[in-house]
């Protein structure tokens, strides 16, 4: 007989890359190894539309009734499942009330933590919204109480394992399909060379970083630059291509930048970021330049696989290096690649998710 696993989520399936590019791409082989699997996600499709957008009010309110009416329905039948897998939280709003129900009625809690979500977001300067969220207290119980947490950092796993009552904590990386993600870059310099950026308005505070970096690289060299999101963006005398986010068009778009980007702000939430950006443009063989901080330190070794930087004129140089130098593009980009495939692709990461289910 299978066993049932519940998947409590806040976005629907196929659209966030934290969800995508973790647990989701592996519900195939859940699924083969006799786990019955079911998705509750707190937004529909249509609120995940709007969500970060201005306006659309109504939908928004909605949206939020929605998803709490779908938690209350979702209460009669947890005892039905041989796990509840939950994913940053089961209510993005009030107390642990709905955790606490969620907990105690549950045979056995599963929970992934995404990032430092115990820590108050640096980036947000809403006090109201800080408030009704509650991150903390809400993170800091499923961590507490779960009988198994996943982590997307060692420094997370290590401050996971103080409060977790089971010590049941296990770093798992982010990962790709490196059969999907295909590497085809020629690295050659016979036009403009893209340098590119990819994530969601959520992650725009950190590609701001780089806007000074850009003027300034401007002066020395030409270059594209690609920006992949759910945003618009605009930066005055660079030559700028933003490119909607589709899961259809996501590979293609990818493999169009010649040099991926990942700054990062120096900060103790950063800490428990995965490095997901660097392994994506990895993973296409690009050499990647990254802010010299926290887990993208393990992913990357200066200028073996990509470049780690930490000041302004640092970003600036590595930058230019990359740009006038394709032999240097290859060689990082093929050492990248390779470190995908051996430590980061799915055919790896996989056999971490099944030990934890399989424990069940």
């Amino acid at each position: 007989m299978k066993k049932k696993i519940l998947v409590i989520c806040p976005f629907p399936v196929g659209v966030a890359a934290g969800q995508r590019l973790k647990y989701e791409q592996y519900f195939d082989e859940w699924q083969d190894e006799g786990y019955d699997v079911t998705v509750s996600s707190f937004m529909s499709k249509k609120m995940w539309s709007v969500v970060y957008k201005k306006g659309y009010l109504f939908y928004k309110i909605y949206g939020t009734f929605y998803g709490y009416w779908l938690r209350c329905k979702t209460l009669l039948v947890l005892k039905k499942y041989d796990a509840v897998y939950i994913f940053m939280w089961v209510t993005p709003f009030g107390t642990t009330f709905f955790e606490c129900l969620y907990r105690y009625l549950s045979r056995h809690i599963i929970f992934d933590v995404e990032d430092n979500v115990f820590m108050e977001v640096h980036h947000q300067v809403n006090p109201f919204v800080k408030f009704l969220k509650n991150r903390v207290n809400k993170v800091n119980f499923l961590i507490r109480k779960s009988n198994q947490v996943i982590t997307s950092s060692p420094f997370l796993n290590d401050y996971c394992l103080t409060l977790n009552e089971y010590k049941k904590c296990t770093y798992i990386s982010a990962s790709v399909d490196v059969d999907r993600f295909l590497p085809i870059n020629d690295y050659k310099n016979d036009s403009f060379i893209t340098i590119g950026w990819t994530g969601t308005w959520s992650s725009k505070m950190y590609l701001d970083l780089l806007r000074d970096t850009f003027i300034e690289l401007r002066k020395r060299c030409n270059f594209k630059l690609r920006i992949i999101g759910n945003f618009e963006y605009e930066l005055e005398g660079i030559d700028l291509e933003v490119i909607q986010w589709t899961e259809e068009s996501e590979v293609k778009d990818l493999q169009g930048i010649d040099i991926g980007l990942y700054p990062l702000v120096t900060d103790k939430w950063v800490r428990g970021k995965s490095g997901l950006k660097a392994i994506q443009y990895m993973a296409f063989g690009l050499p990647t330049v990254a802010t010299n901080f926290g887990t993208t330190s393990n992913i990357i070794s200066h200028f073996e696989n990509g470049i780690l930087v930490l000041s302004d004129d640092e970003w600036v140089d590595a930058l230019e290096l990359l740009i006038k130098d394709p032999g240097l593009r290859r060689k990082l980009g093929t050492a990248a690649r390779e470190s995908v495939v051996n430590n980061y692709s799915t055919t790896v990461i996989k056999k971490k998710y099944l030990m934890i289910l399989n424990n069940i």
